[in-house]
């Protein structure tokens, strides 16, 4: 719980920074993800694209898949490879545009920087320039990138809104994006974003498939593609890891995209059927959140409704309610609560919660129904909070946490 309460995106991006200065002092060491030249072949580069790159640059790869297909970058491009590490990725660019193209190879890491900087001095390298910075406040004036280039670094950003925008507001007109980046299927469950080592090992920062891709398209983006999917958390070393995965749906996507000349913004009733989507209502049960909304129901319906017609009869307006319908309404949320911590039951099995809320519940319910006492009630809605908080918690440890 106290990463849930001590989030912040300083803590998040530090927790980043010294996972892979870590990788960049010792890429031979253990970590959660594929590291090196046998990741790199595995995951779909070619000797020809690896040959001209120093091996202490390959032995840092930390991608999660390879971003290049035919013709994105053409010879006298400017690339900016967004999250370049220790550049691999970048001297690929830098061969590919030749000394007529130019390529910024940003990194909020120093450790890695430095890895490429020694790395770029290298004859043939010329046209790479090595920036500090951060994806969501790119350093690069507007319209000055034909190609943007990006392997796992935007699972790994706080705002990837503000960062879908920054690549957008960077590119010129007909400008292409090629990236690889981690997805997930199913969302990750209350808490899981606030802990920051689960960011670092790229699983809990991604984003949900459907919602990753259509925030670039709601950028004005076109042509967005996926173009390949890799199974990318098999060839983790850690088995914690790839539970992790397995139970988030997580894996690699590689896309094709680009800035058309004249965007045009998603139209107001594209926007409306987006939000009214009803498989954002299913995310809502792939959380587990369905005993918070019924105990926010019923809250809400008891107290809130009640100091609502308060407030009324304050101002002069009299509202009539009908008792039978108010309690109902009242007990009804409270026993779908528990309904809800039963459904959880399966995934975290740990029965105390469910113990909890029936109790809560059947307090509240005889309150309502039965013989109202103050107390009960307060007691029941207590109760049945603190065991909706408790589900979602061991929810969160049985999914999340080695």
């Amino acid at each position: 719980m106290v990463a849930i309460l001590g989030f912040t995106k300083e803590r998040i991006t530090g927790a980043v920074q010294a996972m892979y200065a870590d990788v960049a002092a010792r890429p031979g060491g253990a970590f959660h993800f594929p590291v090196g030249r046998e990741a790199c072949l595995a995951l779909g580069y070619s000797e020809d694209l690896l040959a001209g790159v120093p091996p202490q640059v390959v032995e840092a790869f930390a991608g999660v898949g390879c971003p290049f297909g035919p013709g994105v970058i053409r010879p006298g491009d400017a690339v900016l490879d967004l999250g370049a590490g220790a550049g691999m990725d970048s001297l690929i660019a830098s061969s590919l545009v030749g000394p007529g193209g130019r390529v910024w190879a940003l990194d909020l890491t120093p450790a890695m920087l430095a890895r490429l900087r020694r790395a770029a001095q290298g004859d043939g390298f010329g046209n790479v320039e090595v920036i500090q910075g951060d994806a969501e406040r790119i350093p690069l004036a507007d319209r000055s990138v034909d190609v943007v280039t990006s392997n796992g670094a935007l699972n790994l950003v706080p705002d990837k809104r503000r960062a879908i925008r920054e690549i957008f507001r960077v590119l010129r007109p007909e400008g292409r994006v090629q990236l690889a980046d981690v997805v997930i299927s199913r969302p990750v469950p209350v808490g899981g974003r606030s802990d920051p080592e689960l960011w670092a090992q790229c699983v809990v920062g991604a984003s949900v498939d459907e919602d990753y891709l259509e925030w670039f398209r709601q950028t004005g983006f076109a042509d967005v593609e996926v173009t390949r999917e890799r199974d990318y958390f098999s060839h983790s070393p850690s088995a914690a890891t790839r539970r992790i995965a397995a139970s988030l749906g997580a894996r690699a996507v590689e896309l094709n995209l680009r800035r058309p000349a004249e965007p045009s913004p998603p139209s107001l009733l594209r926007r409306v059927t987006r939000r009214l989507d009803p498989r954002r209502l299913r995310r809502v049960g792939q959380r587990g959140l369905w005993g918070a909304v019924a105990a926010g129901i019923a809250l809400l319906s008891c107290y809130g409704l009640l100091a609502l017609v308060a407030l009324l009869s304050v101002l002069g307006t009299t509202v009539e309610l009908d008792p039978g319908l108010w309690a109902a309404t009242v007990a009804g949320a409270a026993s779908l609560a528990t309904l809800a911590t039963a459904l959880n039951l399966r995934r975290h099995r740990k029965p105390w919660p469910l113990l909890a809320s029936l109790l809560g519940a059947g307090a509240v319910v005889y309150a309502m129904l039965g013989s109202y006492h103050a107390l009960i009630e307060g007691g029941g809605f207590a109760l049945l909070t603190g065991a909706v908080a408790l589900d979602l918690y061991l929810l969160y440890r049985a999914e999340l946490c080695p």
